[in-house]
Protein backbone atom coordinates (compact mmCIF):
# COMPACT_ATOMS: atom_id res chain seq x y z
CA UNK A 1 0.00 0.00 0.00
CA UNK A 2 1.76 3.18 -1.28
CA UNK A 3 2.07 6.24 1.29
CA UNK A 4 -0.77 8.67 1.09
CA UNK A 5 0.10 12.31 3.07
CA UNK A 6 -1.57 13.88 5.92
CA UNK A 7 -4.32 16.50 4.69
CA UNK A 8 -3.24 18.58 8.22
CA UNK A 9 0.65 18.29 6.87
CA UNK A 10 1.30 22.24 6.83
CA UNK A 11 -1.33 22.91 9.67
CA UNK A 12 1.22 23.85 12.51
CA UNK A 13 4.98 23.96 11.03
CA UNK A 14 6.05 27.08 10.70
CA UNK A 15 8.63 28.38 7.81
CA UNK A 16 11.12 30.67 7.22
CA UNK A 17 12.50 32.88 4.67
CA UNK A 18 16.09 31.52 3.76
CA UNK A 19 18.34 35.06 3.88
CA UNK A 20 16.80 37.05 1.10
CA UNK A 21 15.90 34.34 -1.40
CA UNK A 22 11.71 33.23 -2.11
CA UNK A 23 12.59 29.89 -0.65
CA UNK A 24 10.99 28.68 3.07
CA UNK A 25 12.55 26.45 4.99
CA UNK A 26 10.09 24.61 7.97
CA UNK A 27 11.89 25.36 11.57
CA UNK A 28 13.03 21.64 11.53
CA UNK A 29 14.31 19.83 8.62
CA UNK A 30 15.31 16.16 8.88
CA UNK A 31 19.06 15.16 8.69
CA UNK A 32 19.82 12.13 7.15
CA UNK A 33 23.52 11.97 8.11
CA UNK A 34 22.89 8.98 10.38
CA UNK A 35 20.43 6.12 10.70
CA UNK A 36 19.66 6.34 6.62
CA UNK A 37 22.59 4.23 5.79
CA UNK A 38 23.29 0.34 4.84
CA UNK A 39 23.45 -0.50 8.29
CA UNK A 40 19.71 1.06 8.86
CA UNK A 41 16.17 -0.47 9.00
CA UNK A 42 14.60 0.52 5.50
CA UNK A 43 11.17 0.16 7.11
CA UNK A 44 12.55 2.57 9.59
CA UNK A 45 13.73 5.16 7.18
CA UNK A 46 10.39 5.15 5.56
CA UNK A 47 8.71 5.85 8.76
CA UNK A 48 10.51 8.39 9.84
CA UNK A 49 10.57 10.28 6.52
CA UNK A 50 6.70 9.76 6.66
CA UNK A 51 6.50 11.39 10.14
CA UNK A 52 8.51 14.33 9.21
CA UNK A 53 6.42 15.58 6.26
CA UNK A 54 3.22 14.44 7.73
CA UNK A 55 3.81 16.88 9.97
CA UNK A 56 5.42 19.79 7.94
CA UNK A 57 9.05 18.87 7.56
CA UNK A 58 9.29 19.37 3.81
CA UNK A 59 13.62 19.14 3.99
CA UNK A 60 15.59 16.31 3.49
CA UNK A 61 19.25 16.96 3.91
CA UNK A 62 21.85 14.79 2.58
CA UNK A 63 25.36 14.21 1.67
CA UNK A 64 27.32 12.24 -1.22
CA UNK A 65 28.89 10.68 1.68
CA UNK A 66 26.15 9.92 4.15
CA UNK A 67 25.86 6.42 5.11
CA UNK A 68 27.70 4.29 6.01
CA UNK A 69 28.72 3.49 3.20
CA UNK A 70 29.34 6.09 1.36
CA UNK A 71 26.25 6.78 -1.04
CA UNK A 72 23.90 4.44 0.95
CA UNK A 73 21.67 7.16 2.57
CA UNK A 74 21.29 9.21 -1.17
CA UNK A 75 20.54 5.41 -2.56
CA UNK A 76 18.05 4.33 0.48
CA UNK A 77 16.70 8.14 0.37
CA UNK A 78 15.92 8.31 -3.73
CA UNK A 79 14.14 4.67 -2.96
CA UNK A 80 11.67 6.57 -0.63
CA UNK A 81 11.11 8.98 -3.18
CA UNK A 82 10.62 6.79 -6.12
CA UNK A 83 8.21 3.85 -3.99
CA UNK A 84 6.39 6.40 -2.03
CA UNK A 85 7.15 10.27 -1.94
CA UNK A 86 7.49 11.15 -5.56
CA UNK A 87 3.74 12.25 -5.99
CA UNK A 88 5.20 14.85 -3.62
CA UNK A 89 8.43 15.61 -4.82
CA UNK A 90 7.15 19.26 -6.05
CA UNK A 91 6.93 19.96 -1.93
CA UNK A 92 9.72 18.75 -1.00
CA UNK A 93 13.63 20.66 -0.80
CA UNK A 94 16.04 17.88 -1.22
CA UNK A 95 19.60 19.04 -0.09
CA UNK A 96 22.94 17.04 -0.90
CA UNK A 97 26.78 18.10 -0.48
CA UNK A 98 30.31 17.48 -1.96
CA UNK A 99 33.39 18.15 -0.61
CA UNK A 100 34.80 14.84 1.01
CA UNK A 101 36.09 11.53 0.32
CA UNK A 102 34.06 9.41 -2.34
CA UNK A 103 36.34 7.59 -4.84
CA UNK A 104 40.03 7.38 -5.09
CA UNK A 105 42.51 9.08 -6.99
CA UNK A 106 43.01 12.89 -7.22
CA UNK A 107 39.18 13.40 -8.05
CA UNK A 108 37.33 12.30 -5.76
CA UNK A 109 37.76 14.69 -2.83
CA UNK A 110 37.63 18.23 -1.68
CA UNK A 111 36.38 21.21 -4.22
CA UNK A 112 37.59 20.96 -8.09
CA UNK A 113 34.95 21.66 -10.07
CA UNK A 114 35.63 18.45 -11.74
CA UNK A 115 35.14 16.56 -8.63
CA UNK A 116 32.04 18.96 -7.48
CA UNK A 117 30.53 18.60 -10.95
CA UNK A 118 30.85 14.87 -11.30
CA UNK A 119 29.50 14.18 -7.85
CA UNK A 120 26.40 16.25 -8.30
CA UNK A 121 26.13 13.88 -11.28
CA UNK A 122 26.52 10.95 -8.92
CA UNK A 123 24.18 12.38 -6.43
CA UNK A 124 21.74 12.73 -8.74
CA UNK A 125 21.54 8.90 -10.25
CA UNK A 126 21.82 7.80 -6.52
CA UNK A 127 18.06 9.54 -5.59
CA UNK A 128 17.06 9.59 -9.23
CA UNK A 129 16.28 13.40 -9.70
CA UNK A 130 16.49 15.47 -12.04
CA UNK A 131 17.72 18.49 -9.65
CA UNK A 132 18.48 18.88 -6.04
CA UNK A 133 16.80 22.45 -4.66
CA UNK A 134 20.16 23.38 -2.75
CA UNK A 135 24.01 21.89 -3.88
CA UNK A 136 26.43 22.83 -0.61
CA UNK A 137 30.58 22.65 -0.84
CA UNK A 138 30.86 20.77 1.99
CA UNK A 139 34.06 22.45 3.00
CA UNK A 140 36.52 24.86 2.65
CA UNK A 141 39.28 23.29 0.34
CA UNK A 142 42.30 25.02 1.38
CA UNK A 143 44.49 23.85 -2.49
CA UNK A 144 41.36 25.15 -4.55
CA UNK A 145 40.87 28.51 -5.76
CA UNK A 146 37.89 29.19 -3.98
CA UNK A 147 36.50 30.94 -7.57
CA UNK A 148 36.69 27.48 -8.90
CA UNK A 149 34.76 25.86 -6.01
CA UNK A 150 31.99 28.61 -6.93
CA UNK A 151 31.36 28.62 -10.30
CA UNK A 152 31.36 25.07 -10.01
CA UNK A 153 28.23 25.58 -7.46
CA UNK A 154 27.16 28.45 -10.40
CA UNK A 155 27.34 25.57 -13.18
CA UNK A 156 25.45 23.21 -11.18
CA UNK A 157 22.59 25.95 -10.72
CA UNK A 158 22.62 27.72 -14.26
CA UNK A 159 23.30 23.67 -15.50
CA UNK A 160 18.99 23.38 -13.60
CA UNK A 161 20.88 20.30 -12.09
CA UNK A 162 20.63 22.03 -8.32
CA UNK A 163 18.26 25.33 -7.62
CA UNK A 164 20.07 27.06 -4.97
CA UNK A 165 23.58 27.31 -4.01
CA UNK A 166 24.74 27.06 -0.66
CA UNK A 167 28.16 26.38 1.80
CA UNK A 168 28.95 24.69 4.82
CA UNK A 169 31.40 24.57 7.58
CA UNK A 170 33.11 28.15 6.01
CA UNK A 171 34.84 30.31 8.15
CA UNK A 172 34.00 34.34 8.18
CA UNK A 173 36.31 35.42 5.38
CA UNK A 174 36.01 32.63 2.84
CA UNK A 175 31.81 33.06 3.37
CA UNK A 176 32.25 36.86 2.65
CA UNK A 177 34.23 35.99 -0.04
CA UNK A 178 32.34 33.38 -1.64
CA UNK A 179 29.39 35.46 -1.07
CA UNK A 180 31.05 38.22 -2.98
CA UNK A 181 31.86 35.79 -6.15
CA UNK A 182 28.96 34.19 -5.65
CA UNK A 183 27.21 37.32 -6.15
CA UNK A 184 29.45 38.83 -9.13
CA UNK A 185 27.95 35.56 -11.21
CA UNK A 186 24.60 36.48 -10.24
CA UNK A 187 24.30 32.71 -8.66
CA UNK A 188 21.12 32.07 -5.60
CA UNK A 189 23.29 32.04 -2.68
CA UNK A 190 21.26 31.25 -0.34
CA UNK A 191 22.38 28.94 3.12
CA UNK A 192 25.06 28.61 4.95
CA UNK A 193 25.32 24.85 7.11
CA UNK A 194 27.16 25.31 9.61
CA UNK A 195 27.95 23.63 13.52
CA UNK A 196 25.74 25.41 16.52
CA UNK A 197 24.23 24.34 19.46
CA UNK A 198 24.69 25.87 23.39
CA UNK A 199 27.67 23.83 24.08
CA UNK A 200 29.33 24.89 20.73
CA UNK A 201 28.88 28.79 19.60
CA UNK A 202 31.63 29.32 17.06
CA UNK A 203 29.90 31.04 14.77
CA UNK A 204 29.20 33.47 17.41
CA UNK A 205 32.42 34.40 18.63
CA UNK A 206 33.80 34.59 14.74
CA UNK A 207 30.94 36.34 13.24
CA UNK A 208 29.39 34.20 10.81
CA UNK A 209 26.21 34.03 12.49
CA UNK A 210 25.42 38.12 12.78
CA UNK A 211 27.47 38.51 9.42
CA UNK A 212 25.36 36.21 7.32
CA UNK A 213 21.87 37.42 9.03
CA UNK A 214 22.91 40.77 8.35
CA UNK A 215 23.99 40.00 4.39
CA UNK A 216 20.62 38.06 3.39
CA UNK A 217 21.88 34.20 3.62
CA UNK A 218 20.33 32.22 5.91
CA UNK A 219 21.96 29.87 8.28
CA UNK A 220 20.72 26.04 8.80
CA UNK A 221 22.03 24.35 11.90
CA UNK A 222 23.81 20.94 12.56
CA UNK A 223 24.43 19.31 15.47
CA UNK A 224 22.23 21.35 17.42
CA UNK A 225 22.18 18.63 20.03
CA UNK A 226 26.03 18.12 20.41
CA UNK A 227 26.09 14.45 19.41
CA UNK A 228 23.45 13.58 21.81
CA UNK A 229 25.24 15.61 25.03
CA UNK A 230 22.40 18.10 25.27
CA UNK A 231 19.99 15.17 25.88
CA UNK A 232 19.01 14.19 29.13
CA UNK A 233 20.48 10.28 27.99
CA UNK A 234 23.71 10.47 29.57
CA UNK A 235 22.74 12.09 33.53
CA UNK A 236 22.09 8.03 34.86
CA UNK A 237 25.28 6.66 32.25
CA UNK A 238 25.85 5.27 29.07
CA UNK A 239 23.14 3.48 27.53
CA UNK A 240 23.96 0.90 25.82
CA UNK A 241 22.32 2.18 22.57
CA UNK A 242 23.89 4.90 22.58
CA UNK A 243 25.86 6.83 20.06
CA UNK A 244 29.21 6.38 22.34
CA UNK A 245 28.39 2.64 22.20
CA UNK A 246 27.12 2.35 18.51
CA UNK A 247 29.20 4.64 16.38
CA UNK A 248 31.92 6.24 18.89
CA UNK A 249 32.90 8.18 15.78
CA UNK A 250 31.94 11.75 16.65
CA UNK A 251 31.04 11.47 20.52
CA UNK A 252 33.64 9.65 23.25
CA UNK A 253 33.60 8.05 26.81
CA UNK A 254 35.91 10.74 27.70
CA UNK A 255 33.96 14.02 26.95
CA UNK A 256 31.27 13.01 29.66
CA UNK A 257 33.78 14.75 32.36
CA UNK A 258 32.31 15.90 35.68
CA UNK A 259 32.27 19.16 34.51
CA UNK A 260 30.03 18.56 31.34
CA UNK A 261 27.81 16.21 33.35
CA UNK A 262 27.12 19.16 35.58
CA UNK A 263 26.36 21.42 32.88
CA UNK A 264 24.12 19.31 31.84
CA UNK A 265 22.43 18.85 34.76
CA UNK A 266 21.60 22.70 35.16
CA UNK A 267 20.73 22.98 31.71
CA UNK A 268 18.21 20.09 32.15
CA UNK A 269 16.80 21.49 35.21
CA UNK A 270 16.45 24.80 33.49
CA UNK A 271 14.42 23.16 30.66
CA UNK A 272 12.26 20.94 33.17
CA UNK A 273 11.03 24.43 34.38
CA UNK A 274 10.31 25.54 30.81
CA UNK A 275 7.88 22.42 30.68
CA UNK A 276 10.31 21.02 27.63
CA UNK A 277 12.89 18.23 27.84
CA UNK A 278 16.51 18.91 27.24
CA UNK A 279 16.69 18.39 23.37
CA UNK A 280 13.40 20.33 23.15
CA UNK A 281 15.18 23.43 24.92
CA UNK A 282 18.43 23.08 23.18
CA UNK A 283 16.79 23.16 19.83
CA UNK A 284 14.25 26.23 20.80
CA UNK A 285 17.52 27.60 21.62
CA UNK A 286 18.99 27.55 18.37
CA UNK A 287 16.11 29.40 16.93
CA UNK A 288 15.49 31.42 19.52
CA UNK A 289 16.53 34.72 17.53
CA UNK A 290 15.34 34.80 14.00
CA UNK A 291 18.94 34.23 12.73
CA UNK A 292 18.60 30.94 11.60
CA UNK A 293 16.41 29.85 9.61
CA UNK A 294 16.28 25.84 10.27
CA UNK A 295 17.06 23.70 12.72
CA UNK A 296 18.55 20.01 11.34
CA UNK A 297 17.37 17.20 13.57
CA UNK A 298 18.14 13.58 13.39
CA UNK A 299 16.58 10.87 14.20
CA UNK A 300 16.59 6.60 15.27
CA UNK A 301 12.62 6.86 15.02
CA UNK A 302 9.76 8.45 14.38
CA UNK A 303 8.85 9.36 18.27
CA UNK A 304 11.58 11.35 18.60
CA UNK A 305 10.59 13.15 15.56
CA UNK A 306 7.68 13.96 17.07
CA UNK A 307 9.13 14.90 20.25
CA UNK A 308 11.21 17.70 18.29
CA UNK A 309 8.07 18.70 16.57
CA UNK A 310 6.70 20.01 19.54
CA UNK A 311 9.06 22.68 20.11
CA UNK A 312 7.49 24.51 16.57
CA UNK A 313 5.92 27.96 18.29
CA UNK A 314 7.77 27.44 21.11
CA UNK A 315 10.88 29.11 20.86
CA UNK A 316 11.09 32.77 22.70
CA UNK A 317 13.34 32.51 26.34
CA UNK A 318 13.39 35.20 28.88
CA UNK A 319 15.87 36.93 29.14
CA UNK A 320 16.68 35.59 32.84
CA UNK A 321 16.49 31.87 31.02
CA UNK A 322 19.15 33.08 28.24
CA UNK A 323 21.41 34.55 30.95
CA UNK A 324 21.24 31.11 33.01
CA UNK A 325 21.75 29.56 29.82
CA UNK A 326 25.10 31.43 29.37
CA UNK A 327 26.27 31.53 32.73
CA UNK A 328 26.07 27.20 32.35
CA UNK A 329 27.72 27.31 28.93
CA UNK A 330 29.17 30.10 27.52
CA UNK A 331 29.90 31.13 24.38
CA UNK A 332 33.90 31.16 24.14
Amino acid sequence: MSYTASNTRYATMTYHRSGNSGLKLPALSLGLWHNFGSNGNYENMKAMCFTAFDHGITHFDLANNYGPEPGSAERNFGRILREELHAYRDELVISTKAGYTMWDGPYGDWGSRKYLLASLDQSLKRMGVDYVDIFYHHRMDPNTPLEESMMALDTAVKSGKALYAGISRYDLEHTRQAMEILKELKCPFIIHQTRYSIFDRHIETDGVKSFTAQNGCGIIAFSPLAQGLLTDKYLKGIPEDSRIKTDGRFLHADQLTPEKLAQITALNELAKNRGQTLAQMALSWVLRDGEVTSVLIGASKPEQILENLEIVGHTSFTEEELRAIDAISPAE
